[in-house]
C-alpha cells in the first residue's frame, strides 16, 4: 500500500477519534445536565454504540497505520516523537477502556431509573465523575499525539 493511502487512513482515524471523542463528551454532558433519566438512558445507549462502531474501529486502525507510516517513512519506532506518541497511545487506552465499561454501567443505571420512574441514583453520579476524570487525560493525550504527528519534533 502506498504511503499516501496509509497516511490518508491514519489521518481519517485520528479525525474519527477526535470527533467522536468530542461529540460523545458533548452529548453525554448535555444530556446528563438535564437529569432526565429517559434522555440520559437514550443518549448513553447511543454513546455506547458510537464508541463501539467509531472509536473502537479508529483505535484499532491507528496503531496499524501509524506503524506502517513509520516503516514506510523510515522513522525509528522506538525513539523520538514516534515513541512518545506510542506511549501516549497506551495512556489513551488505559483511560478509554475503563470509560467503555463505565458508559455501559451508566446506561444500565439510567435505563433502570427511567423504567422505575426514579431519579438517577448516586452510583450513576459516582460513575459520571470517574467518566469525566478519565475522559480528560485520554482526550488531551490524543490532541498531543496529533500535534506530534503534525510537527514531528526532533527529540
Amino acid at each position: 500500500m502506498s504511503y499516501e493511502i496509509v497516511k490518508f487512513l491514519h489521518v481519517i482515524g485520528a479525525t474519527v477519534l477526535l470527533g467522536t471523542g468530542a461529540g460523545i463528551a458533548f452529548f453525554m454532558v448535555i444530556s446528563i445536565r438535564s437529569r432526565d433519566p429517559a434522555l440520559v438512558a437514550h443518549v448513553c445507549g447511543i454513546v455506547v454504540l458510537a464508541d463501539m462502531v467509531f472509536t473502537a474501529t479508529a483505535a484499532l486502525v491507528q496503531p496499524i497505520t501509524g506503524l506502517a507510516l513509520a516503516h514506510l517513512a523510515g522513522w525509528p519506532v522506538l525513539s523520538g516523537w514516534v515513541l512518545v506518541s506510542l506511549c501516549l497511545y497506551v495512556v489513551v487506552g488505559a483511560f478509554w477502556l475503563p470509560v467503555v465499561a463505565i458508559q455501559v454501567k451508566m446506561r444500565n443505571l439510567a435505563q433502570n431509573a427511567r423504567d422505575q420512574h426514579e431519579k438517577l441514583p448516586e452510583a450513576f453520579w459516582r460513575l459520571y465523575r470517574i467518566w469525566l476524570a478519565c475522559g480528560f487525560p485520554a482526550f488531551f493525550s490524543v490532541l498531543v499525539i496529533v500535534w506530534l504527528m503534525l510537527t514531528k519534533p526532533g527529540f
